[in-house]
Formats: C-alpha cells, structure tokens, sequence
C-alpha cells in the first residue's frame, strides 16, 4: 500500500467526516465505520479527483470503493 497517498487520502476523509485521522485505517468502511451515504461518497470522490489530478472517475471503479485501503488501491492504480 503507497503509504504517501494513504496520507493524503486520511486527511481529506477525516476533514469530511469530522473524525480524527488517527481513527482511520486502511480497514476504515465508509459506510460502518464513516456512515456515509451516496452523497458523502460523490462528494469525497470529487475531493479526490481534485487533490490527485485524476479526470472523472468511472462509475464502476466507484461501486467497489468500501474502505479507505480501496481508494489507495484505484487511486495508486491511476497513477
């Protein structure tokens, strides 16, 4: 796992999510551990495409994104 990006990406998820970064791990679910609901994922997922300069994600590399270690995963796959 690209612990760099893992960083960067712990950072954006616990400004959105109001939590502590220590409180995320690679096994952190969005929507277990986070809540998240639909809205809260497109919202991240634009977050992310912004910090990382990637274009618009597909939709089906969205659908899988449980955890936090799945969007280090697309996101090192994109890089």
């Amino acid at each position: 796992m690209d612990m760099e990006i893992f960083e960067k990406i712990r950072g954006i998820v616990a400004e959105q999510f109001g939590v502590d970064p220590d409180e995320i791990t690679p096994a952190t679910s969005f929507e277990d551990n986070l809540s998240a609901d639909s809205l809260d994922v497109v919202e991240l997922t634009m977050s992310l495409e912004e910090e990382f300069d990637l274009g618009e994600l597909e939709d089906e590399a969205l659908e899988n994104l449980r955890t936090v270690g799945d969007v280090v995963n697309l996101i090192a796959s994109k890089q």
